[in-house]
């Protein structure tokens, strides 16, 4: 048998509060996918030192950077944005030292929602800071009232979207202000919204890095969704998933 790839899962951070003490989670939905997928997720918590990171990551064969709150854009020269939610400055701070080492490594790396857009900002891209303001004709990509709002998707030929999804009508889930403004050099766009709002990217390089704007470990998720972790798992290992070795 074949052994599984070890993935690593970067992981929420919440600072201590008068009734509460600082704690770290991850949300179920992005570990059983890793492990239906065919991996063995290994969730790590923000560290501070870079040495004990690394030691981390030469065990890792890969990486899912998941999604969370907003990167502070003053970390990469822009203004705050009255709308922006910035992360914890505990999880941001190992995040972004976690994403250096990565890309440092050329380490098979997919990130959702904020994991795709620190993977984008840190490889020389930049981001739009809210939709409404930026993009005024863009459809909603957030809606305060209905966590499983969906919109299109319109996906690129020969993309690994394009594998994922095929042809036919394809919606994701969508709880989002920020996106993707300019596509960091080395990777392209490979899914969007009808309205032109980014929402998938891929390296053009031998690098396995790639990312999604909208959540397919979520509850709000459709079935479909999950073969974007099985390829993967794929650009891993070589090998396919049995459920698609059977199918």
């Amino acid at each position: 048998m074949r052994s599984k790839p070890l993935i690593g899962l970067n992981a929420e951070f919440k600072g201590a509060k008068k009734d509460s003490p600082a704690f770290s989670y991850v949300a179920a939905g992005y570990y059983d996918a890793i492990a239906e997928a065919g991996g063995i997720p290994i969730v790590l918590p923000p560290m501070k030192a870079e040495k004990d990171l690394g030691r981390l990551l030469d065990e890792l064969d890969g990486f899912v950077l998941v999604g969370g709150a907003d990167l502070d854009p003053r970390r990469d020269g822009f203004m705050l944005h009255p709308s922006v939610r910035p992360l914890e400055t505990r999880r941001e701070d190992f995040d972004r030292m976690l994403m250096d080492q990565i890309a440092k490594r050329q380490m098979p790396v997919f990130g959702i929602g904020v994991g795709m857009q620190l993977l984008n900002v840190s490889q020389g891209g930049n981001l739009l800071l809210h939709l409404p303001e930026d993009r005024p004709k863009a459809l909603p990509h957030k809606d305060l009232m209905d966590a499983a709002h969906r919109h299109g998707l319109e996906v690129v030929p020969g993309s690994i979207m394009d594998r994922v999804y095929g042809d036919g009508e394809i919606r994701v889930n969508s709880f989002h202000h920020m996106a993707i403004d300019e596509v960091a050099p080395g990777f392209r766009v490979t899914a969007r919204c009808p309205d032109g709002v980014i929402e998938a990217i891929e390296s053009t390089t031998d690098w396995v890095a790639f990312g999604t704007q909208f959540h397919p470990e979520a509850n709000s998720a459709s079935a479909l969704d999950q073969r974007i972790f099985e390829e993967f798992i794929f650009g891993i290992t070589g090998e396919l998933p049995v459920a698609q070795l059977a199918a």
